[in-house]
């Protein structure tokens, strides 16, 4: 079918044949000839949500849409479009996002429609950033939502359960630059007595670690806003923490050539080329791996920490890095940090599937039970936990059924689901 896996290479796509509409008219002509399909975005889900026994539509041959509107608030996009795309287009236009994912490499109707983030305390995910967006629907429909619409909220993190996602509408903001630091062996027991002031010291914190060792953590990547960044005269928290400023630059991976990554030394440059962890030229973090994601509310963070802690003699050994990210709270009904400040912990592991799904079920039951699973990580919780976890999922269940009643957006991922 021309493309048959995604791009880490854990996952063979099942589907019957792969298409490439080059027009909405052929896009909804595909759409409504019949039986089980998907769409495909920049196949960077690690597990089946994409998949199905169908028919694959990439919305990638589509006229590409890139319209900043009158009031420059906004910009409205096509879906298939990477992040690492429009982001030199909108600074051409001195505009900026509030936030980006570690990845510029991902497709933003795929990043929005998975409630994907960056990170950090004041900002949301790439989700809570959509104002509007046009669905293409199995019947070959296509219907436009508004932010303040009844069903907005819960069409934006929609699972591919509602449609085809050909164009988003996005929030934007006058350009920025962005200084990133990186400090290196911080002590866990400071980081989890200090958390709040840990995750707030810069526009965006991640914290790293190979959980080799449970004293130290590996790596703190402080990425701040310009000009109003917070003095790292907050050096006194890092002093704190034990940590020292990074002599050189990092890899997120020990022992990875940074070549792939954003630049670092308080060298301050374009939003779009530091807050994302890798740049969009090169293979994202390690190319063949896994990766996973529980995101709990922020009051559980730091008892889910020491749960994964005290888990490290197990999870080392599959581990190539831990990383934890701060996500603001949203309205959006599926989205991991509905009604609540999330705090993301994110495992990039091994590619050896096998130990790894042995291992989650493990991570899962020390995890608090209010832990979310990011919807295109690999996890193994039960599909009813799942929902449970989600106040609003029958109000999705009945949207999905409206939009897509005969149920041809339903694969195994959304069985699972109870969709």
């Amino acid at each position: 079918m021309g493309i048959e896996r995604n791009w880490a290479g854990n996952l063979t796509y099942r589907a019957s044949r792969l298409e490439h509409p080059s027009s909405i008219d052929e896009l909804a002509a595909l759409l409504s000839q019949g039986g089980p399909v998907r769409m495909l975005g920049s196949r960077h889900a690690f597990n089946d949500l994409a998949d199905t026994d169908g028919v694959l539509i990439a919305l990638d041959r589509l006229p590409a849409v890139f319209e900043v509107n009158d009031a420059r608030d906004a910009v409205r996009v096509s879906g298939a479009l990477r992040y690492g795309d429009i982001a030199p287009l909108l600074e051409a236009e001195g505009l900026a996002l509030a936030n980006l994912a570690s990845l510029p490499h991902i497709s933003v109707a795929g990043a929005v429609i998975t409630g994907t983030h960056g990170s950090g305390d004041a900002i949301g995910s790439l989700a809570s950033a959509v104002r509007g967006l046009t669905i293409v629907t199995p019947a070959g429909e296509t219907r436009t939502l508004h932010r303040g619409d009844a069903d907005f909220d819960g069409a934006v993190v929609s699972l591919g359960a509602l449609g085809a996602v050909i164009d988003v509408t996005l929030d934007v903001e006058p350009t920025y630059e962005i200084a990133q630091h990186v400090f290196e062996h911080p002590d866990w027991e400071a980081i989890l007595r200090d958390f709040d002031d840990v995750t707030s010291v810069g526009t965006s914190v991640s914290i790293f670690s190979t959980w080799q060792r449970t004293d130290i953590a590996d790596q703190i990547w402080v990425k701040q806003r310009l000009p109003e960044a917070h003095e790292l005269a907050r050096a006194s928290l890092f002093e704190r923490l034990g940590a020292e400023a990074a002599q050189g630059e990092r890899h997120p991976i020990l022992g990875v050539d940074p070549i792939a990554c954003t630049a670092q030394q308080a060298v301050a440059g374009p939003w779009f080329e530091r807050l994302p962890h890798f740049k969009l030229e090169f293979t994202p973090s390690a190319g063949a791996e896994i990766q996973t994601e529980y995101l709990v509310p922020r009051a559980d963070a730091v008892a889910a920490i020491q749960a994964v802690r005290t888990l490290a003699g197990q999870i080392a050994p599959l581990l190539l890095v831990n990383e934890i990210r701060t996500v603001r709270a949203d309205a959006l009904w599926l989205s991991s940090s509905f009604e609540t400040d999330a705090v993301g912990i994110h495992f990039t592991w091994k590619p050896e599937e096998a130990a790894v799904l042995a291992l989650l079920p493990t991570i899962e039951a020390a995890l608090p039970p209010t832990s979310r699973p990011h919807w295109g990580k690999v996890f193994t919780l039960d599909g009813a936990e799942v929902r449970s976890r989600y106040p609003r999922f029958d109000d999705f269940a009945a949207l999905a059924a409206r939009y897509d009643p005969e149920r041809r957006l339903v694969n195994p991922y959304l069985e699972r689901l109870g969709l």
